[in-house]
């Protein structure tokens, strides 16, 4: 036994030494190590700082944009008309609640001119009482002209601002039998021209277009698809009001999915089919009150269609005179022709 535990001792002290050699080694290169990790944690602590703030910014545009499953933006349309509405803007008004099913509805309004504030006052009223951002008034005169009002009841600054439009070229869904269908309160994908962004009075129209005609996100009377686009554009100092249904025509077989894939770059063609109703809006005034107050911008091309007609008319009571002048001047015109004589004349008589 004592043989052995010398053995034992002689081999640890001979290997002793190589132990504290690697040892000795070792230490070096964890001195060398750990001088490095520390330049990298340096480095790492001047790149978190930038870091933290993309996430911080990342983090605030996710919650932005991610839906929780609540309806926050509570923005509701008020929709309504006056008394004497024809049966194609009854229609059209009818065709638009389908189309913003965040909409309330309200009976015809018979407002008394002689209220106080006029008619603007009955509709933020009739507002306020059911719990409404922005107004789609319809308002009927002489049973042939429509005028658009469009406007906000509540804002942080008061009510207003609002804009007056002259409706034209109205066509409804009935009335085109258009091929596009969509699904019934789906949200909308809102679309403007190029000149919504440059000229200032189109700005202010752009927001006013966007809460009465975008369907806020969570609504409990909207679906959760996007299958339809709405686009405004400006022409002709006018505003062209369109809808589109997106549709996507998916392959019959492989060999054209691969040619779809090929040209448009996805397995699926999408395409746009007008479901309706088509109208122009002619822009009048906008204002910076609800439904009054003091005047934003005025369209100097505007003309009255009371104006139009009239001249119209004068040009119709014309024609009578037109016409009696035409024979009065066929009359001298035959007095003044001299015929020649004929020195044939006799000569078969």
């Amino acid at each position: 036994m004592a043989k052995k535990q010398s053995n034992k001792r002689k081999v640890v002290e001979k290997e002793e030494p190589k132990v504290l050699l690697a040892d000795d080694d070792s230490s070096s290169e964890e001195e060398e190590i750990v001088d490095e990790s520390n330049v990298a944690s340096e480095e790492e602590d001047e790149a978190l700082p930038e870091e933290e703030e993309e996430k911080q910014e990342t983090d605030a545009v996710e919650l932005a944009f991610k839906s929780d499953g609540r309806y926050h933006n509570k923005q509701r349309c008020l929709t309504l008309s006056s008394r004497n509405v024809t049966s194609r803007y009854r229609h059209l008004l009818e065709d638009l609640r389908t189309l913003i099913p965040h909409n309330k509805r309200e009976s015809k309004l018979d407002a008394d001119k002689t209220l106080k504030g006029g008619i603007g006052a009955a509709i933020t009223d009739i507002a306020e009482m059911r719990g409404c951002n922005s107004v789609l008034f319809l308002e009927c005169r002489k049973r042939k002209d429509a005028y658009m009002w469009l406007g906000h009841t509540k804002g942080s600054n008061g009510n207003g601002p609002s804009a007056k439009f002259l409706v034209e070229n109205v066509h409804t869904m009935d009335e085109l039998r258009l091929t596009g269908n969509c699904m019934k309160g789906s949200r909308p994908i809102l679309t403007f021209d190029s000149n919504f962004d440059e000229r200032e009075e189109l700005k202010l129209l752009k927001c006013l277009f966007t809460d009465v005609f975008g369907t806020p996100r969570g609504h409990p009377k909207s679906k959760p698809f996007v299958d339809r686009v709405m686009g405004f554009y400006y022409a002709d100092k006018k505003i062209w009001i369109r809808n589109y249904q997106i549709m996507e025509d998916h392959a019959a077989n492989a060999k054209e999915a691969h040619e779809q894939k090929k040209a448009h770059g996805k397995a699926m063609a999408t395409s746009l089919a007008e479901i309706g109703p088509r109208f122009v809006l002619n822009p009048i005034r906008i204002f910076r009150g609800a439904f009054g107050g003091q005047t934003l911008y005025k369209n100097d091309q505007y003309i009255s269609p009371n104006v139009i007609r009239s001249m119209e008319n004068q040009n119709h009571g014309n024609t009578y005179t037109i016409r009696k002048d035409a024979q009065k001047k066929r009359k001298t015109h035959v007095k003044s022709i001299v015929v020649p004589e004929d020195p044939l004349a006799s000569v078969f008589k």
